[in-house]
């Protein structure tokens, strides 16, 4: 039989790969080795970060919080605790918002969480 080196796919597929590493630096926007490499490592860390992101904002709206609360004269883990004592189900990013951009509503959620 004729030996067949599938060089249309394979051009294809080298093709493709290398749109993705479009705006990479040096060899490895243009190498197919180099940007198969700095792909797969770019992926990983994009998949990482995804993750890492939520923790940070998390963390960032927990911190605007704790500092709002305190200002109105109680701790951030006495406020969570109270919420879910009084069934007020308002999510850490709301709260952040709220105690940021109209602290007079999350002065009288604070109110009736003392109460």
């Amino acid at each position: 039989m004729v030996r067949i080196k599938g060089g249309k796919f394979s051009q294809k597929r080298r093709k493709h790969l290398l749109e993705y590493a479009k705006g990479f630096k040096w060899r490895r926007k243009t190498n197919y080795r180099a940007a198969e490499e700095a792909l797969l490592h770019a992926w990983e860390y994009a998949y990482r970060d995804r993750k890492a992101n939520k923790r940070n904002f998390r963390k960032l709206w927990e911190l605007q919080i704790n500092a709002a609360c305190r200002r109105l004269g109680i701790p951030y883990n006495k406020f969570i605790n109270s919420l879910k004592k009084n069934k007020i189900e308002l999510n850490r990013k709301v709260l952040s918002d709220l105690a940021q951009t109209h602290p007079k509503i999350f002065g009288k959620i604070i109110e009736k969480v003392k109460s």
